[in-house]
């Protein structure tokens, strides 16, 4: 398995579930795992994601994300799943 860590925040508006998901069926990649919470009118998402069946390299799916995060408003951030969890180790 090939794990990534998706984090998704900023105002909420409708539809961003369905883009960012949309995005990663299109590309083949399955989400395991996902948490969304709204407080105050701001969106936060973070979802855990295979990438085996993928085709395209991690680097171009982080950036294909990140734009689409700035063309509906958002900030979106991809990590690899060892690189998420040594940066969040005490």
């Amino acid at each position: 398995m090939d794990k990534i860590i998706i984090t998704v925040v900023g105002k909420d508006t409708k539809g961003i579930i369905a883009r960012v998901s949309g995005y990663l069926y299109k590309e083949g990649i399955n989400i395991l795992d996902i948490s969304q919470t709204i407080l105050d009118d701001m969106f936060n998402m973070m979802l855990i994601a295979d990438m085996q069946d993928c085709t395209k390299e991690f680097g171009v799916v982080a950036d294909d994300l990140r734009a689409l995060g700035e063309e509906i408003g958002l900030r979106i951030l991809a990590q690899k799943e060892e690189i998420f969890t040594k940066m969040h180790r005490l």
